[in-house]
């Protein structure tokens, strides 16, 4: 930091002339080539990072990163965490036997496949997952998109079906693993919140509705869109039976009290829990009792472990690539997000990429033993998290409990009525109808309340691939809006400081005449500088409002842009700046630049925009800037009744010496100007002493 008059040409007459002020010097970057390959070896050392990094780690880290596993195998405390985790265990592992067939009958798929993605992933991703909440198994959300896409293609009474069903798992296990070893887990962050919840909304109507046909006892169509679904409802309605209904809404009805109190009331937790396998229950000895004929069953269920077997029809891939990503996609979202929020609840650090790495390979070994696609439960994590689970052994337990289920209890499950199995599966997916969601976005965004709606409608009357792509159509033209559109703020100085903030958001910050200080809250490139642009022009000419003070002139001579919000500039943003310095120039209007970071000064001294405004006009704070503006524009004002420009006057040393000469600043010593402390500086009855280098009389 030096005292001096103002970083100028003209600055060592200044300093014999005029009072000090501190300015602190802006240090310019060398654009050397070694300094060039300096910044990118700093900036973009990625992979000298990464080898860092991997020379780092330990054998115990090595071990950690391909069986995350052992971080909680290594640390497991047997005295506090044993007896929780195999509560955990056994609650959702019963819990998941029954929510298994359900959603395999929602798939179009027999509910042994249900079981059979209940089973071996679970190990898998033990092993390889790091969350030591996350349930995962068959889940509503993707059993829908599954029976949404191979209804399309084949006939879910055909063996294809299954097949596709099961090769379904494998594309996916490969895509999820694909993403974690590249990490690519941030691309999901393009899709919003509001996009999410609107889905889900409406899948869970169309999912209710498309168990309907178990509670009416008729066939109705197969679709993912609302209308066909209503459609279908009401023309059957001849056919209804009274039976299935009856059985149906009473089983509805007790598993949805046992959800109520099991999350209601922490000493019936376990009803939660508790209501499918009730559900079953109820439902096989109501059957076994009266034989209703009028009631379907689940039929006949193969009894054993699956058999391992290679993954069929790789002709139809290309027509499963879209679902592929879609389902993987989901998985992201529902798994992912409920995984980091288990993991920050329960004190552990969580690695997405890991997480989806650990889910693929869970997919991939799935696939090979009859499994369909499976992710994150979100309904059976939460009540492990709230079992009191704090390692996987919970998830190892829920596999064995599976495969006792398979092993010797199938033929227990043939009896079990269609109803019962749909009442688990409406019970499961209400809690996905977000509205809650919507009345908050309504009171606090209207715009994501907008994409909600948007969202949550095209995918009840178009469909669920249609319904998602519009969400984040529209949640990326909204990105695009904003990055294309950024927030510029006319800045003031708050009275008593040397702080300057937007106007608009503090009205007492006032400007000066003849300076427009602006803020440009986003990086400068190619989408939005013809926007940056028109409006400095506006401003220029507008200005904002606010209360101004200092010299009185008729028009703009300084325009100062803050740049430190800004962290990026491309080659159209300079190209901009040199288009808009002329312009200014031509105007006899100069720019000042203060605060850019080393990325944006070493881009712009390359592109030889530094030089063009020229070094003296780069400053490290709004003050300093405005400070030397100030003084231009006070000579202005004092020298003649026409106004003469910073470009003129800087080419004109001696003339511009001569009026400065005339000029005499208030008696201040450089530390009140820098403080701003209004107690000292302020007279009863004017506060212009206040301002830096403003004598008394403006």
């Amino acid at each position: 930091m030096a005292e001096i008059s103002f970083s100028s040409p003209s600055a060592g007459d200044l300093a014999a002339a005029r009072q000090p002020v501190k300015i602190i010097h802006l240090q310019h970057p060398s654009s050397s080539p070694r300094a060039t390959l300096s910044s990118l070896a700093n900036n973009h050392g990625f992979f000298s990072s990464w080898q860092t990094k991997m020379k780092r780690m330990t054998l115990t880290d090595w071990i950690q990163l391909f069986l995350p596993c052992y971080r909680w195998i290594s640390t497991y405390k047997w005295r506090e965490y044993l007896q929780p985790d195999l509560m955990a265990g056994i609650t959702v592992g019963i819990m998941l036997v029954p929510q298994s067939m359900s959603y395999a009958k929602l798939a179009g798929l027999r509910p042994i496949y249900g079981l059979y993605s209940g089973f071996l992933p679970i190990f898998v991703y033990t092993i390889f997952g790091s969350s030591r909440q996350l349930a995962i198994g068959p889940v509503a959300l993707t059993s829908l998109l599954v029976s949404n896409v191979l209804g399309n293609i084949v006939d879910s009474s055909e063996q294809l079906y299954t097949d596709l069903a099961i090769l379904l798992a494998l594309m996916v296990g490969v895509l999820e693993c694909i993403m974690g070893l590249l990490r690519l887990g941030w691309l999901i962050r393009f899709i919003s919140h509001s996009v999410i919840s609107g889905f889900t909304t409406a899948s869970a109507i169309v999912i209710a509705l498309s168990q309907a046909k178990y509670f009416l006892g008729y066939s109705i169509e197969r679709s993912s869109k609302i209308i066909p679904l209503i459609k279908s409802i009401i023309y059957g309605a001849d056919k209804f039976l009274w039976p299935p209904f009856v059985m149906g809404s009473i089983i509805l009805a007790i598993i949805l009290t046992m959800k109520h109190l099991g999350q209601t009331r922490k000493n019936l937790r376990f009803l939660r829990a508790a209501g499918p396998l009730t559900a079953v229950v109820l439902g096989t000895a109501f059957v076994k009792v009266y034989h209703p004929s009028s009631i379907s069953l689940v039929g006949e269920i193969p009894q054993g472990l699956p058999k391992f077997s290679v993954p069929k029809e790789f002709g139809h891939i290309k027509s499963l690539i879209p679902t592929t990503i879609l389902i993987t996609g989901v998985a992201i979202l529902e798994s992912v997000g409920i995984a980091k929020a288990l993991a920050a609840k329960n004190g552990y650090d969580l690695d997405s990429n890991q997480e989806l790495f650990g889910l693929g390979v869970a997919n991939i070994v799935g696939s090979f033993f009859s499994a369909y696609p499976t992710t994150g439960s979100f309904s059976r994590s939460a009540v492990n998290h709230e079992s009191g689970a704090k390692t996987g052994l919970s998830g190892l337990l829920m596999g064995i409990i599976m495969g006792c289920a398979l092993q010797f209890l199938t033929p227990l499950f043939e009896s079990i009525p269609q109803c019962a199995l749909a009442a688990i599966v409406i019970s499961a997916v209400l809690g996905l109808v977000d509205y809650g969601e919507a009345i908050f976005l309504w009171r606090v965004d209207k715009r994501d309340f907008l994409l909600w709606t948007i969202t949550c409608i095209v995918t009840l009357f178009l469909g669920i691939e249609i319904g998602v792509l519009a969400g984040v159509g529209v949640s990326l033209a909204f990105v695009i809006h904003e990055s294309a559109n950024p927030h510029i703020a006319i800045l003031g100085r708050l009275p008593g400081t040397t702080v300057y903030r937007n106007t608009q958001q503090y009205p007492e910050a006032y400007t000066y005449n003849g300076i427009v200080i602006v803020r440009i809250d986003a990086p400068i490139y190619f989408a939005n500088i013809s926007y940056i642009k028109d409006r400095l022009r506006e401003y220029e000419i507008e200005g904002d409002g606010s209360t101004r003070r200092g010299p009185e002139v008729t028009r703009v001579h300084f325009v100062i842009i803050e740049m430190a919000p800004i962290t990026y500039v491309d080659s159209s943003a300079v190209q901009a700046l040199k288009d808009l310095y002329q312009e200014y120039n031509s105007r006899d209007i100069q720019i000042a630049i203060s605060n850019p970071n080393r990325e944006v000064l070493l881009t712009l001294t390359k592109a030889g925009v530094v030089d063009l405004i020229g070094k003296e006009w780069y400053f490290v704070r709004v003050h300093d800037a405005v400070q030397v503006c100030l003084q231009h524009v006070q000579s202005f004002n004092e020298s003649s009744p026409s106004p003469r420009t910073p470009m003129s006057m800087l080419e004109d040393k001696p003339s511009l010496f001569q009026r400065l000469l005339k000029y005499k600043p208030e008696e201040s010593s450089p530390s009140q100007l820098e403080s701003g402390n209004r107690q000292s500086l302020i007279s009863k009855d004017d506060d212009t002493h206040s301002e830096p280098l403003l004598s008394k009389k403006s």
